[in-house]
């Protein structure tokens, strides 16, 4: 089966009906349920998710990549439109679930560049089974459409797995979209409270004995008066002259008042988990999941920056096919700086092994015989 629309000879016929799904549920509550609204609460609004995106896109952007000729690592490596090709892939499949890389060519027929598409702004074109026949770029009223038929297809689609869809990826944000919120949510909650001194001040009494009660216009004056003087992070802490029969009494926080901030941590350990990111990584409180750092920052490349980036990798080397015959695409696994004491002990394990010869332990070893 052909990715991008491609149709082999033969093929045709023996393919299946594909159908456009739905991607996600048609109530979130009060969460945000559009793309757009997604990406500004968690990537624009929330560090913890902005900081686990970059973690990923910026790990997968700066792997080191093997290619089959100088010709195609330069049009991975090329920044087209100031934008670095695999980083921008990866963020784009993390928070859309589809990536979309136009190629531009030159009159003669050569790959000119690669340039990643908004994802939100790409449509399918499906033919009358439902294969994706071309796509539309749509950027306000104008609309191009790219071929996406033949070994040269103008665009090359990458996307995440969709159990509900046989068109569109699905990306992280959707499941993250509750713990953002959340998240979003108790900071504004701690904002409030900075702004009223950092915790619910306490009540001023007026008791003057005589069973008297203060004015509208007394009790306008007072709570203007205490607004000004005393409310605010600005003036936490400043001493306060009472008289006439006032007098301060403080109040204190419940424990269900001050939970917010173990829920808060939650949901930031949510978020992470997301867009899988070990959450020592963000510097979340209380998680002990990894021994230290480095089998935590290990984990990451393994679990999250390696698969993404061999996807990507092996789709851009499929779409490229047709313009440059066996290209090909890869992570150098011997070059990754998080995984070299992997490789110091698989060395170390192939070189005390005697009963192999030197060719076989270099074939072990990945390295290219005499």
């Amino acid at each position: 089966m052909k990715w991008f629309g491609w149709k082999a000879a033969g093929r045709v016929e023996a393919r299946p009906a594909l159908a456009r799904g739905q991607s996600y549920p048609v109530v979130i509550g009060e969460w945000p349920r559009s793309y757009e609204a997604q990406v500004r609460e968690a990537y624009l609004g929330n560090a913890i998710a902005q900081r686990a995106v970059k973690l990923v896109a910026e790990g997968v952007g700066g792997s080191p990549v093997s290619a089959s000729d100088e010709r195609v690592a330069g049009l991975v490596a090329a920044r087209s439109g100031g934008q670095p090709l695999i980083e921008t892939l990866a963020a784009y499949l993390l928070l859309h679930g589809n990536a979309y890389v136009q190629v531009l060519a030159t009159p003669e027929g050569e790959v000119a560049e690669l340039f990643a598409l908004r994802p939100e702004r790409v449509t399918v074109e499906p033919d009358a089974s439902g294969w994706p026949a071309a796509y539309r770029y749509r950027v306000g009223d104008r609309v191009a459409q790219l071929s996406a038929d033949g070994p040269r297809a103008e665009i090359i689609h990458l996307k995440a797995f969709n159990p509900l869809d046989d068109h569109y990826g699905l990306g992280c944000l959707g499941a993250a979209a509750g713990a953002v919120a959340i998240h979003n949510a108790a900071t504004r909650w701690s904002k409030a409270l900075l702004d009223n001194a950092a915790r619910p001040s306490g009540a001023l009494v007026y008791a003057p004995g005589d069973g008297a009660t203060l004015s509208p216009e007394q009790f306008e004056r007072l709570k203007s008066e205490m607004e000004a003087g005393f409310a605010g992070a600005g003036n936490a802490g400043r001493p306060m002259l009472l008289d006439g029969g006032l007098k301060w009494q403080a109040l204190s926080m419940s424990p269900a008042d001050m939970d917010f901030a173990g829920t808060k941590a939650a949901a930031a350990r949510e978020i992470a988990l997301a867009f899988g990111v070990p959450p020592m990584l963000l510097g979340l409180p209380g998680d002990n999941t990894y021994a230290n750092y480095q089998e935590a920052n290990k984990a990451l490349w393994r679990l999250a920056i390696l698969p993404l980036a061999g996807a990507i990798l092996t789709g851009l080397a499929q779409g490229l096919a047709g313009w440059v015959p066996g290209a090909a695409l890869a992570v150098d696994l011997d070059a990754v700086t998080a995984l070299s004491g992997d490789r110091e002990r698989l060395w170390a394990q192939v070189s005390a092994a005697e009963f192999l010869s030197d060719a076989e332990k270099r074939a072990m070893l990945g390295i290219e015989p005499h």
